[in-house]
This record gives C-alpha cells, sequence and structure tokens, in this order.
C-alpha cells in the first residue's frame, strides 16, 4: 500500500490533467475519479503493474511533455492504460479504453479528447505509433522505459512480472515471455521521440537481449 502522502500526490496530478483536458466549463470533483482509479492500480493481482509503475510513467510524461501535442491527454492515457489488469485475461488494454470512454465524459471531458485518450490506451498494446502521431510517441515511449532502468530496477521490473503470471508453468513462461522480447527487438526503434531514442534506446536493447539470452539457457 502506499502512504497517504504518495496518494494525495497522485490525486493532485490526476486533478490537475483532469481540470486542463475538461477546459473552463469544469465538472464534478476530481477526487472520486482519482479514487476509483488509484484502487483499481492498487489491486491485489498487480506485482509490476502497480502504483510505483503508474508513478513512472507520468513522470516520464513529464520528462517528455515538451514532443506532446498535448500532455494533459498522455498524462490522463497514463493514467488510464492499465487501470484495468487481470494477467490471465488479453483484452486488458481494450477494457482500460471502454472504462476512459465510461468515465472521462462524466467527469467533464469533452468528446474529442475522451476519444483521443481511448485511442493512446488502445496503443499501447502494440506500442507501435506513427511517425506523426506524437502524443503516441510520448506515451509508448513513457510506458517503455522501464526496459532502460538500471539492472536492479529491470530486475526487480522482470521478477514483478513473473509474479503476476505466478499460474503460469516454467516453461510456457518463458516460451511467452522469449517472444515478446524478440518482437519488442525486431521494432526498428522501441523509443519514438528523440529524448528516448537518445537516453534509453542503447540500454534498453542491451537489458531485452540479456534477458533473452538468460531466459534461453
Amino acid at each position: 500500500m502506499a502512504d497517504h502522502a504518495d496518494l494525495d500526490t497522485l490525486r493532485a496530478r490526476f486533478a490537475r490533467a483532469l481540470d486542463n483536458a475538461r477546459g473552463p466549463g469544469g465538472g464534478p470533483d476530481p477526487a472520486p475519479y482519482a479514487d476509483d482509479l488509484l484502487r483499481r492500480w492498487q489491486e491485489p493481482q498487480r506485482h509490476y503493474h502497480t502504483l510505483t509503475h503508474l508513478t513512472a510513467v507520468l513522470d516520464h510524461v513529464d520528462v517528455l511533455a515538451e514532443y506532446a501535442a498535448d500532455p494533459d491527454t498522455v498524462r490522463l492515457a497514463a493514467w488510464f492504460h492499465d487501470a484495468v489488469y487481470l494477467p490471465d485475461r488479453s483484452e486488458n488494454e481494450e477494457r482500460s479504453a471502454r472504462l476512459a470512454e465510461r468515465a472521462l465524459p462524466e467527469a467533464g471531458v469533452p468528446a474529442g479528447t475522451t476519444a483521443e485518450v481511448a485511442r493512446l490506451v488502445r496503443l499501447t498494446v502494440t506500442h507501435d505509433p506513427s511517425g506523426d502521431d506524437r502524443d503516441g510517441r510520448v506515451l509508448s515511449d513513457a510506458d517503455l522505459a522501464i526496459l532502460a532502468a538500471p539492472p536492479s530496477a529491470y530486475a526487480a521490473y522482470t521478477a514483478g512480472v513473473r509474479e503476476e503470471y505466478h499460474f503460469v508453468p516454467s516453461d510456457l513462461f518463458r516460451t511467452g515471455r522469449s517472444d515478446v522480447l524478440r518482437q519488442l527487438l525486431a521494432l526498428p526503434r522501441l523509443f519514438r521521440t528523440p529524448y528516448g531514442e537518445r537516453h534509453w534506446e542503447a540500454t534498453a536493447r542491451y537489458n531485452l537481449t540479456a534477458e533473452l539470452e538468460m531466459l534461453s539457457r
């Protein structure tokens, strides 16, 4: 469980993004919407897709904000991108996008912005935004930045992912995880923003290659 100070900080970050996205017309109190999302991000089946991951993605969006067309739309997409997460289900991104499509209009967000948030959430299935998709590139890079983490943090990430898939036998997990790593390594670029390519690409490819070699032993 996160402490109250951390939760209050996250509530404030959500409220700022929501207020900026819904504009001068305002809307209802952001707190219930923030609390629902925070509850989801603290569900017991999560070991990597936790508040720590959410906070890291939001922090990375802040780092990359200059490359976004609308940083607050990307921030809302970060809040929703893994809001529905059940490791044994394959449609988590779609269900998360639908949650955004229900919640954001009720919270006062215009239809166009809501549609963009949902589109960005669905983009996290592939992490393969088009070259002119500024917001998609920022969200994708922010979500994948963990791949460029230092060794101890990368090891904690892989351990968290394995714990979320504890119900999968070891040989099947190795096969499935190896397929994911190969798909990522086959991308021409993991990171699509200039900052991400400059600061994260080489380290991420090193980490992915090392993990793949370990899984192949």
